[in-house]
């Protein structure tokens, strides 16, 4: 089956597709990126994006309205190699001086990826966009960065991307959300395209999703489930 897929999702999405016995195919990267494809007419049975952008592609019936799905929502958040000392950064302060003092900054595109867009804004909001510029290691998706980090060995390298591709990554750990006012919660949905060709495993994958019975894997790959 094939897919098209923001890169927060990719470690929910082979749980399931594993859980199921589903064979995926298909990309994982910056929603922007992932939207582009889509939109220039590349094909997928099943479109994983910002619930936002998946609203926009079913008032333009690309994909199928009715079976769109919410997947409930991922923090953009904070990430440290295993080895490292885990720190509690529970305000702005914190967060400053451990950006400050990071030897490298992994990171999203900057452009096109959600978190890494949100991740420049509040390195600029810090100031510290102009003076650790030559500290930044910015990536495609957030998962290759998390990859790169995670290989990298450093311990003192800080990555910022959505929490969902930090749990997905051996060698890092979560260290918490963003705190206060750089808090970012980004909703994704999936649904099946107009373009489906394997109708039967697109609607099993999207059944599974939705399911109750696989709520707790979508919590333990970071979704958290929308307030009723």
């Amino acid at each position: 089956m094939n897919i098209l897929s923001a890169g927060a999702a990719k470690g929910l999405l082979y749980a399931i597709a594993e859980r199921e016995s589903i064979a995926l195919t298909g990309e994982f990267g910056a929603v922007g990126a992932i939207y582009e494809r889509l939109k220039s007419g590349a094909t997928s049975d099943v479109v994983v994006l910002t619930a936002a952008m998946i609203a926009e592609l079913a008032a333009r019936d690309e994909v199928d309205a009715s079976s769109v799905i919410a997947l409930g929502e991922v923090h953009t958040g904070i990430a440290l190699l295993n080895d490292a000392p885990l720190i509690n950064v529970d305000d702005v302060e914190t967060l400053k001086q451990l950006l400050s003092k990071a030897k490298k900054l992994y990171f999203p595109d900057p452009a096109r990826a959600t978190a890494g867009i949100h991740c420049m804004k509040m390195l600029t909001a810090l100031g510290l966009a102009e003076s650790h510029r030559e500290r930044f290691a910015t990536y495609p998706n957030g998962a290759t960065a998390m990859r790169a980090m995670a290989d990298s060995g450093d311990i003192g390298a800080v990555g910022i991307t959505q929490c969902s591709e930090i749990l997905y990554t051996y060698g890092v750990r979560y260290a918490g959300p963003l705190p206060g006012p750089f808090q970012l919660a980004t909703v994704y949905s999936a649904a099946m395209t107009q373009r489906v060709e394997n109708v039967a495993e697109a609607v099993k994958l999207l059944n599974a999703l939705s399911s109750s019975t696989t709520e707790p894997a979508r919590l333990s790959a970071g979704f958290k489930p929308l307030a009723s």
